[in-house]
């Protein structure tokens, strides 16, 4: 059979429907989500850089960073991506054995406004994004400096970290397709500015 994972889009299950109603001047409508967002993330880092100057116990900050990485992987996959920004994904495997990639995105309000601020969706990319490539430089740090009993703890900060990046990507653009034929509708754009840009310079 073939390998090839099927996508899905589905509604959004449990849309928030008086989220819509509630006042368009504030710019944060989800504080706590916006909070437990950045927390469980910014702690396990914390936790990693001042785990020899808070205490002596290697398995001690190993657990505790691996529960905050759990923690921040089910808030973000499960919570504060449907609140910030009306996102949410997930992979099932069916009978046959094959991958569905399932994705789901809140309706759009009837009167055509969005449901979500612009401040929690930066706040949102900024800490999906950021994260990940710091656990992957402490990764490569581990790695050079030969701390290898610290190489499971961030190679597992990358993988769950990196999965709703992953996953959230993927659920923003779609599939594979969908990103190739961006990235080539990129190019195609930035090499029909530099033969205009020549030819002008040409013309003058």
């Amino acid at each position: 059979q073939d390998s090839s994972d099927d996508i899905e889009d589905v509604s959004l299950f449990d849309a928030d429907d008086d989220v819509s109603r509630r006042s368009k001047k504030s710019k944060i409508r989800h504080p706590v989500a916006s909070f437990f967002h950045l927390f469980f993330r910014v702690s396990a880092i914390v936790v990693y850089l001042l785990c020899e100057l808070l205490t002596s116990s290697f398995i001690a900050c190993m657990v505790t960073i691996i529960l905050l990485l759990s923690c921040d992987f089910w808030a973000v996959k499960n919570v504060t991506g449907r609140l910030m920004v009306g996102l949410r994904w997930w992979n099932q495997v069916d009978d046959d054995g094959r991958s569905h990639w399932v994705f789901e995105a809140r309706k759009v309000s009837a009167q055509g406004g969005k449901t979500s601020s612009e401040a929690e969706s930066r706040i949102f990319w900024l800490g999906l994004i950021t994260c990940p490539m710091i656990w992957v430089i402490f990764a490569f740090s581990a790695l050079f400096s030969f701390k290898v009993k610290w190489l499971a703890v961030v190679v597992m900060g990358v993988v769950l970290q990196g999965a709703n990046l992953y996953g959230y990507i993927r659920c923003k653009v779609g599939s594979r397709k969908n990103l190739t034929s961006m990235a080539t509708s990129y190019l195609g754009k930035q090499f029909l500015r530099q033969t205009m840009a020549t030819e002008d310079q040409a013309a003058s």
